[in-house]
């Protein structure tokens, strides 16, 4: 239980070290940039990827593409909707991705229908609706931005997650799909900032450097801690999901509110308790 403890605390304080670069002025599209080659180094040292694998001709060359480019995207989008619509509601965005990624299980990898997820399905999207609300007059908004970027959190880690199942699919090892999407995100975001700089737009700084790393290990021990509590309970994947999704949405919350005197409107608030309830609802479908 303590792995799964360590990848809760981990996930919500990716947004929290994100929105405090945010408030000391740190670049956060550097430091994202950073998080990808600690992310890529510890994966290699850490889980020992199978990279062999990655070079057979039947390899999914294209979703492992499709997957380095997602990555930095969605974790861009991540920081613009902590900004603008706060850790409470991106965090809860995040895990009600889970929604969307259940609805193409069901329509694309042939996973059983029952009531129970069925159910977890409809209070999830209902929770989504309450999510994205605008707040009420007197709540923190920054107009389209603070509901359209929690949907597009929610909405990529959702195709990330359908990614992953894709190349599991096809037998690519996950550590070695990893390991590739760490370094060609790395790449891609490392060419993005030196252009950035040639250009004059913004200077490389060692506070988003460090800034950066820092988040790379938070972001990797978030899945490496996941991976373990579920080895370590093999027989329950069901209680790992929904202490996960369930703890992350309860602490994100807590950090949001009293961490950052972040305000909901009371739609945004109900979401909460039908977030809780859905993830438990799909959870006790898995059994």
């Amino acid at each position: 239980m303590s792995y799964l403890l360590i990848s809760i605390v981990c996930s919500v304080l990716v947004s929290v070290l994100l929105k405090l670069m945010q408030r000391r002025g740190i670049d956060t599209a550097q430091g994202i940039t950073w998080n990808y080659l600690a992310a890529a180094v510890l994966c290699f040292v850490l889980l020992d990827p199978p990279l062999a694998t990655l070079a057979r001709a039947d390899a999914p060359q294209g979703e492992l593409a499709l997957l380095a480019l997602l990555l930095p995207g969605i974790f861009l989008a991540l920081s613009a909707s902590v900004r603008a619509a706060g850790i409470v509601r991106t965090d809860i965005a995040q895990r009600m991705s889970l929604v969307l990624s259940l609805l193409a299980a069901f329509l694309w990898f042939g996973e059983r229908v029952d009531g129970l997820r069925i159910a977890g399905l409809v209070l999830g999207v209902i929770a989504i609706a309450c999510l994205v609300v605008r707040p009420e007059r007197g709540a923190r908004s920054d107009g389209w931005q603070a509901w359209a970027l929690p949907l597009l959190v929610l909405v990529g880690y959702a195709s990330v997650d359908v990614l992953l199942k894709r190349l599991s699919a096809s037998g690519t090892p996950f550590a070695a799909s990893l390991q590739l999407a760490f370094v060609a995100a790395f790449a891609v975001m490392l060419a993005v900032q030196l252009l950035r700089a040639w250009r004059g737009h913004v200077a490389l700084t060692r506070a988003a450097l460090g800034s950066g790393l820092l988040l790379g290990v938070l972001n990797f021990a978030n899945i490496l801690f996941y991976v373990k509590a579920h080895r370590a309970l093999p027989e329950h994947p069901a209680v790992v999901f929904s202490m996960m999704n369930i703890g992350v949405v309860l602490l994100g919350t807590l950090a949001g509110v009293f961490g950052f005197g972040e305000r909901l409107g009371r739609l945004n608030l109900l979401a909460i308790p039908l977030a809780i309830v859905a993830i438990a609802l799909i959870a006790s479908g898995m059994r």
